[in-house]
């Protein structure tokens, strides 16, 4: 989640970043930032509505998101070991002060929004390190084993060698059923405090359960190797493996896609059922990922995509700053010491909230970087990082 270089070849990585960081804005409104809570006494038409948009954006988004910004980040990683080690330097002890920075980033971050991602990338994104210097081969042969999730591919055999199996609720539930007694209440310190302990346990529980640590590194890995290979530098050998990769994964993730909606019916038991879909849900939400990136990627280097898609490119330059911003303003409307708009409000207008909420980021991130190179907190990364240490 930092600015790229200023070269051509890059605008597309910030255009995708803004394009990622306008779809979780969307996803984190209409989820009135995990307080999970539907209205009373709306109209019919307005439920289905809300229904509708809800079903549409998390098909769109829902698990692909976060993904992209993942692949993003082991790229950014990449780009920043590779300018260094161009002036003879060794860019890993510096990048891991740098995660340090991110999980300080991340936790108050969280002290508004228990989702907080920045801390699990800090976490996992110091695991890049003994990759660095890893040839391509080795470093795909991790990525591959990471994406198959081993831990919860061995908990799906083990539920087909014993269907019957009693099979507890994730440990992450009890922790979730807990938030709203901390989300409604009218004290900003209550939110604080419950955010801190209760959420973050959630999330990183929720995040083990659902395999988000191994595929996280995967992402991070493909990031790295993507900026190895200059994929996002625009060539025609580089548009016929975003080709490539468009007609592979959309292949992909048709078939997928046909299994998770249909497979319920031939798994009989709780324990296949639950097992199966953590794998299967993940599989399906990278493949649709890779349509995203490799759809917009070639839509990008279009004449007219171009034009259109650059709208994004403010906002992803300032991703860090975007994402804390948009999780404070959104604290602030929907939680009990905020306006409390949970109570009122379906996915519907929490979606036309963040629609404008995104409008006005972007047109304060194009008058931003018309007079500043980096955004606010980009900034203080980046001043940070490069500080001495010694």
């Amino acid at each position: 989640m930092t600015n790229q270089s200023t070269s051509i070849r890059f605008h597309v990585v910030d255009a995708l970043r803004g394009f990622a960081i306008v779809s979780i804005m969307l996803l984190h409104n209409i989820e009135h930032f995990d307080y999970y809570f539907k209205p009373t006494g709306l109209p019919d038409w307005m439920v289905s509505l809300d229904t509708g948009i809800w079903d549409t954006l998390f098909f769109l988004f829902g698990g692909k998101s976060y993904a992209i910004f993942a692949l993003l980040f082991g790229l950014t990683f990449f780009i920043q070991s590779n300018n260094q080690e161009k002036k003879g330097k060794d860019f890993r002890g510096r990048f891991a002060w740098r995660m340090v920075l991110l999980f300080a980033f991340g936790i108050f971050n969280s002290a508004f929004y228990q989702g907080d991602i920045l801390t699990l990338y800090a976490a996992v994104g110091v695991l890049l390190i003994p990759f660095a210097k890893v040839n391509n081969k080795v470093v795909l042969a991790v990525i591959i084993m990471l994406i198959l999730q081993p831990l919860n591919l061995y908990h799906f055999i083990t539920a087909v060698q014993n269907p019957d199996m009693e099979l507890a609720n994730p440990s992450s539930w009890a922790y979730f059923g807990k938030a709203k007694a901390y989300l409604s209440d009218n004290s900003f310190w209550t939110n604080v405090v419950g955010n801190l302990t209760n959420g973050k346990s959630a999330v990183v529980l929720w995040s083990w359960e659902n395999g988000r640590f191994f595929h996280m590194l995967a992402l991070f890995l493909t990031g790295m190797l993507i900026g190895r290979k200059q994929l996002f530098a625009e060539s025609t050998g580089n548009k016929k493996f975003w080709i490539k990769t468009l007609i592979v994964s959309s292949v992909a993730f048709v078939v997928l896609f046909f299994i998770q909606k249909n497979a319920g019916e031939h798994l009989t038991t709780k324990a296949l059922k639950r097992t199966f879909m953590v794998l299967e849900v993940s599989y399906t939400n990278l493949a649709f990922m890779l349509v995203l990136v490799s759809g917009f990627t070639l839509l990008f280097w279009s004449r007219i995509g171009v034009k259109v898609l650059s709208v994004f490119s403010p906002i992803g330059k300032m991703s860090l700053s975007n994402y804390i911003f948009q999780s404070i303003i959104g604290a602030s409307l929907y939680y009990g010491f905020g306006l409390g708009l949970y109570k009122y409000i379906g996915a519907t207008y929490s979606l036309l909230i963040g629609v404008v909420l995104a409008i006005l980021l972007g047109v304060f991130c194009t008058w931003w970087a018309k007079r500043f190179k980096h955004g606010p907190l980009e900034r203080i990364w980046h001043k940070l990082t490069w500080i001495n240490l010694k």
